[in-house]
């Protein structure tokens, strides 16, 4: 056993880097959105994140948004620790029979105009937890879903795609 974790040590990981994001495109994806955010917003948009019961890999991919690499910051998109300032609820994982209300009050602490985001297999349908004891299904059976990123889970730039998507398809609310 010591014979490996020298081994390990010496040598280093064995797993690959991963590629570069292009920064250019991230720039102007993320740019975009910030866009289209104050377009339909008059303003910054706002996301509040909700774990439903997940593995924390879509919470990883979320959170990579306020990286350095990402920063989506910059572009006047930020994320709100209260429902009560958020314009998006970025909803992720299966919602579990424990979670089911929490998701729903969060719903109704967001003051509209509002839109829901379900982020990743599990918020589609229940992805790998499907039928499992304890598990309600999919977002859509706690509180009503405006758009589904799919993925397992989907990276930085799909869910920068799909808000940008999101806010493109949407009506600018009334002054």
């Amino acid at each position: 056993m010591w014979r490996l974790i020298g081994k390990a040590l010496a040598e280093g990981p064995l797993t690959l880097p991963s590629p570069p994001p292009s920064s250019d495109a991230l720039a102007e994806l993320a740019g975009r959105v910030g866009e289209a955010a104050r377009n339909r917003l008059g303003r910054s948009l706002v996301i509040r994140e909700v774990d439903a019961g997940s593995c924390n890999g879509c919470e990883l991919e979320i959170h990579a948004l306020n990286n350095p690499i990402y920063d989506i910051e910059r572009f006047g998109i930020r994320f709100a620790a209260s429902p009560r300032h958020a314009d998006v609820l970025l909803v992720t994982g299966p919602v579990t029979a424990n979670m089911a209300e929490a998701v729903r009050r969060t719903y109704e602490a967001t003051p509209s105009p509002k839109w829901v985001v379900a982020v990743g297999d599990c918020g589609l349908d229940g992805g790998c937890f499907k039928g499992g004891a304890g598990v309600v299904g999919g977002i859509d059976q706690a509180i009503p879903v405006d758009l589904h990123i799919p993925g397992c889970p989907p990276s930085p730039t799909q869910l920068l795609s799909g808000l940008l998507a999101l806010l493109q398809s949407v009506e600018r609310p009334p002054p």
